[in-house]
């Protein structure tokens, strides 16, 4: 249905930036809100942000507000995730996802309601 290739992950320092994209194919991509999602080792899943379908809503979890943000090109079916201020508790697998419900208004907040995901890239963030 949606087909989700992340990129931009690697290994940068305390206070450092990346940028994490996202492409996405399939009939749905525009219709539905996307989101980064991240997993570090012994922790549970989390939702970083995500953007509605228009990119007029957008959630931040509090520990990134700030200092990450999302954006999304219809046109183009991308989603970005710029990361500014990096920590290291900023470590982890970061997912690409996508909802499964078209033209909500805000994103969900949940990771659960993002049915479809990439295979995640890697940002580790060293002290």
């Amino acid at each position: 249905q949606v087909q989700l290739v992340e990129s931009g992950g690697g290994l940068v320092q305390a206070g450092g930036s990346l940028r994490l994209s996202c492409a996405a194919s399939g009939r749905t991509f525009s219709d539905v809100a996307m989101g980064w999602l991240r997993q570090a080792p012994g922790k549970e899943r989390e939702l970083v942000a995500g953007i509605s379908w228009s990119g007029r809503s957008i959630y931040y979890a509090d520990s990134v507000k700030g200092r990450f943000t999302i954006s999304r090109d219809n046109a183009k079916n991308t989603v970005d995730l710029q990361m500014n201020s990096l920590k290291p508790e900023d470590t982890a697998v970061y997912y690409c996802a996508a909802d499964s419900t078209p033209y909500l208004v805000q994103p969900r907040t949940t990771p659960r309601e993002y049915a479809y995901w990439g295979q995640g890239t890697q940002v580790t963030v060293s002290s």
